[in-house]
């Protein structure tokens, strides 16, 4: 049996007492042993290797319970990236690096600018130009093949571009109207198209038919793109410290089975439970399910459900009426404005009668039921539903069900989701890429109410976070949990801090909790040896610098999936 003693430093444990230790021993791939260094040595052995951690922090091994990880990656993987190019000529280059090895007439896709997905601390309107390049300049770049410059969700208005053999495929011409629905052609002084589409452009959560009809021809999701892409994004995860997701929304049974593939060939580098849902929407490609084949997809959810696997599960169903505030599609209860200054209440992804029938199916047949959820309307629909179902344990084992988001936690809602003994996913990605979204659409008066993270741990509420539309790097939720602000204005948010005990709870012990995954997210004698080496304590660290926290070491099971090998010089 192989024995490793990480010693000379810190082991934040996050287990139910808070014990910070000295020393942590593995053995394989199970926590020996936490606690002081004497003790923990004799614990592993003579034969043990013993690692000195030079005063570093160990903490336990991170999870995200939203990362949209295969999406994003297999969204991106095949793109040309631009997010971090500087100018016209740069975005030309890069462009052109990739048409000299594609066959004339494939598409050439790229990434927008800037940082995804909020846009927020860089755009195109940081280039030196101070916007994406017209099709003359695209042009240049890649003369035999079209082009597009694509705009991510969820920031509408937005902004695409694309060059003269991309116009001409779609069928944008001088005789297209300068607007279509909620699209602007930009035409120059001649009345000839820029290549550049304003409005409601985005890739997805896009409500526009003119847009999804020229998205429904690009090629948005590429299958071959699926399996490298969600490798790679596995890797960035595990640089970031992640040793397990939770993917829930948008998961379709197909990507499910992508997932089942890489861990039949040994390929997955973090821990993975799947939620299928039982109807994506958002997404160009989806459409509305008739009644029979909605049922069969409850049904199907139902019999993979498997928590058996150390790597890989599937349990539950995902319901998502969910939209977001941004296009105008989170549901209200009082009208507000759109992107466009036009009055509206949102629209359901889903209509109430599905997501009524997919409350009664999972109650009477023990399935853990998954609801992402967002605006006032839609969560007091969906808590009436839950209650009427009165007493009876949600589960048959007693799992509680999930409430994702949870946008707008009013007293009232929240009082009556932990009365319903739910648990809650969110993340301070919404607070900080949306605050001032929600200020100028909603109102101030809701601000207090929009992802109260201290409000849902006081009514006693398992809270676990997640990433989603970013920022990624976990240890900046952590920091803007302590201190919520908006990143738009960058003032202090309306809704007061937790500890910073609470926050890495949410990405580590109460995770687990909420996943029912018992023997992860804590450093406890018996549970995987998942787990993340820093260079810096996250709990005492000047708060400041909590966000530039490196990861030096990632350990999947005791073994190394990011950076240095804490055993390599032994």
């Amino acid at each position: 049996m192989h024995t490793t003693v990480l010693d000379g430093g810190r082991v934040i444990t996050c287990d139910e007492h808070g014990t910070i230790a000295e020393a942590i021993a593995i053995r394989d791939g199970r926590v020996l042993a936490v606690g002081d260094s004497d003790t923990v040595r004799a614990r592993a052995g003579a034969q043990a290797q013993v690692a000195d951690l030079g005063g570093s922090t160990v903490i336990p091994g991170l999870i995200d319970t939203h990362p949209h990880l295969m999406h994003f990656g297999a969204l991106a993987e095949p793109l040309v990236d631009i997010t971090d190019a500087t100018c016209h000529e740069d975005i030309v280059a890069r462009i052109a690096a990739r048409a000299s090895v594609s066959p004339p007439g494939e598409w050439i896709m790229t990434t927008p600018v800037g940082e995804p997905h909020y846009f927020i601390r860089r755009s195109y309107r940081d280039l030196a130009e101070g916007r994406l390049p017209d099709r003359d300049v695209l042009d240049r770049a890649a003369p035999r093949n079209p082009v597009f410059i694509q705009a991510w969700a969820p920031v509408v208005p937005n902004v695409c571009a694309m060059n003269s053999l991309a116009l001409d495929q779609l069928g944008i011409s001088p005789s297209t109207p300068d607007r279509v629905g909620d699209v602007w052609i930009e035409k120059d002084p001649d009345g000839r198209p820029t290549g550049r589409l304003h409005g409601s452009v985005t890739n997805y959560y896009c409500d526009d038919p003119f847009m999804n009809d020229l998205l429904r021809r690009l090629p948005l999701l590429q299958a071959d793109a699926i399996l490298p892409g969600t490798r790679r994004a596995m890797r960035t995860f595990n640089a970031l410290g992640v040793t397990t997701v939770y993917e829930a929304h948008l998961m379709t049974f197909s990507l499910v089975e992508f997932y089942r593939w890489l861990r039949d060939q040994e390929q997955l580098t973090l821990r993975v439970l799947c939620s299928p849902e039982a109807e994506p929407t958002g997404v160009v490609w989806s459409d509305p399910l008739q009644p029979a084949e909605y049922r069969q997809r409850l049904e199907r959810a139902r019999d993979l459900a498997d928590r058996s696997d150390q790597m890989f599960r599937v349990d539950g169903v995902t319901v998502s009426p969910y939209g977001p505030c941004w296009p105008g599609f989170t549901l209200m209860r009082e009208a507000y404005s759109d992107p466009y200054g036009r009055p509206t209440r949102g629209r359901p992804a889903l209509s109430p009668e599905k997501v009524q029938e997919a409350i009664r199916y999972c109650h009477e047949n023990g399935v853990r039921l998954n609801i992402v959820t967002s605006g006032l309307a839609e969560i007091d629909s969906h808590l009436d539903q839950l209650e009427e179902l009165g007493q009876t344990p949600l589960t048959a084992d007693g799992r509680a069900w999930l409430l994702q988001h949870f946008y707008f936690a009013e007293p009232d809602l929240v009082r009556r989701a932990a009365a319903l003994g739910l648990d809650i996913t969110t993340t301070m990605s919404f607070s900080w890429g949306k605050g001032e979204v929600v200020r100028e659409r909603f109102g101030e008066r809701l601000l207090p109410d929009f992802i109260p993270l201290a409000r849902l741990l006081d009514a006693g509420l398992h809270v676990a976070a997640g990433s989603d539309w970013g920022p990624k790097n976990v240890f900046e939720h952590i920091a803007l949990a302590v201190e919520p602000r908006y990143g738009a204005s960058g003032r202090t948010a309306a809704t007061p801090g937790i500890s910073r005990r609470q926050a890495l709870s949410m990405w580590t012990d109460q995770a687990a909790h909420v996943l029912r995954w018992d023997d992860i997210g804590s450093l406890r004698s018996g549970n995987h040896a998942d787990l993340v080496i820093l260079d810096r304590d996250p709990l005492t660290c000047p708060l400041d610098d909590l966000s530039d926290t490196e990861v030096i070491t990632t350990m999947l099971g005791g073994k190394t999936v990011a950076g240095s090998d804490p055993a390599a010089g032994l």
